[in-house]
């Protein structure tokens, strides 16, 4: 789990163009009531937010943001703003009394005297009750109240939701971008004899974004993935389960298969390649083997979804399993 209160914006470049456009439409004094972030956790979705919320509460707002010294400012420091109502998800739901509680409390007169705020995180994890109670404050939510939602999955939103906010536009970081980043904080690999930087943003789908990367990266999580790829890459040329795959818990599956699934897609990828990789010469598989390995590929992530929910599995008896089908596939 990502601890948000580790980073300050200025820590995450890539968040710094969406937040001045929310800056600049405040400071001109057309915000809207409500405003939708489209931006992941793992992105620093969360530290937008509240930036976003400083934006609103600030009695002296500057051209880039809250001043950080006015009594707003000081009470938003000290976690102790009383017009900024913060709600999270209460397990994996945000249930509908939080939203009620939310509402009545946005009711009240701002105890500042500016507007009231709501902050609401990870907004894709309301219940069906709570969406429809959170509806008529989207609706008319009174003088002076700023709605500000963040989510990693937009998707997921109600359209009665996602059509009554102003979605914030964002560009998300490109894997140059993040390995730089991540050079800044020193958390690279050394390189190699060569030379050659590792590029270790080749796990991000796995771990969800830059900030969960990094902390992947300062735990033992990233070697752990390292592993399973070399490993499932070993077990696919030889046919059968070797080292890391051979004691996966049911803990750890989730992350092997994750790892096999993007083993897969680079391994259709180099197919149609002609650069020669390592001295090799390039892979030759004809068009069906290949929309096999990519339907391969599918399963594998429709087994990763349905383990979220399932008691048990024979973790090995499953790896086998996609083995020897990769195998059958590429006539090893």
């Amino acid at each position: 789990m990502i601890d948000m209160s580790d980073y300050q914006l200025t820590q995450l470049p890539w968040l710094a163009d969406a937040h001045q456009r929310f800056v600049d439409v405040h400071y001109r004094g057309k915000n809207s009531h409500a405003h939708l972030l489209n931006v992941d956790n793992a992105l620093g979705g969360v530290v937008l937010a509240n930036a976003c919320a400083e934006t609103v509460l600030c009695q002296q707002l500057t051209p880039v943001g809250a001043c950080g010294q006015c009594k707003s400012c000081l009470l938003l420091s000290a976690n102790n703003h009383p017009d900024l109502h913060v709600v999270k998800p209460d397990g994996n739901q945000i249930k509908v009394d939080q939203i009620r509680q939310l509402c009545q409390s946005l009711t009240q007169t701002a105890q500042q005297g500016g507007s009231r705020v709501a902050l609401i995180t990870e907004v894709e994890r309301l219940n069906i009750a709570a969406a429809n109670a959170l509806l008529k404050t989207l609706e008319e939510p009174g003088n002076d109240v700023v709605l500000i939602l963040q989510t990693n999955h937009t998707s997921q939103l109600l359209p009665t939701i996602t059509s009554r906010c102003q979605t914030l536009a964002f560009n998300a970081p490109d894997k140059q971008q993040i390995q730089q980043w991540l050079a800044q904080q020193h958390l690279l690999p050394a390189a190699n004899e060569q030379g050659k930087n590792h590029d270790v943003t080749w796990c991000l789908s796995v771990v969800g974004g830059p900030l969960s990367l990094a902390e992947s990266l300062r735990s033992k999580h990233y070697q752990q993935l390292l592993t399973y790829r070399q490993d499932w890459a070993q077990s696919l040329q030889s046919g059968h389960l070797t080292n890391s795959l051979l004691t996966l818990t049911e803990q750890q599956i989730v992350d092997a298969l994750n790892v096999l699934y993007l083993y897969l897609r680079q391994y259709v990828l180099k197919s149609n390649s002609k650069i020669q990789l390592q001295g090799k010469p390039a892979l030759q598989l004809n068009p069906l083997v290949q929309g096999k390995l990519i339907e391969l590929a599918g399963t594998v992530m429709q087994m990763c979804q349905k383990l979220q929910t399932m008691p048990s599995v024979n973790t090995q008896a499953l790896c086998q399993q996609y083995i020897l089908t990769f195998k059958q596939l590429t006539n090893g």
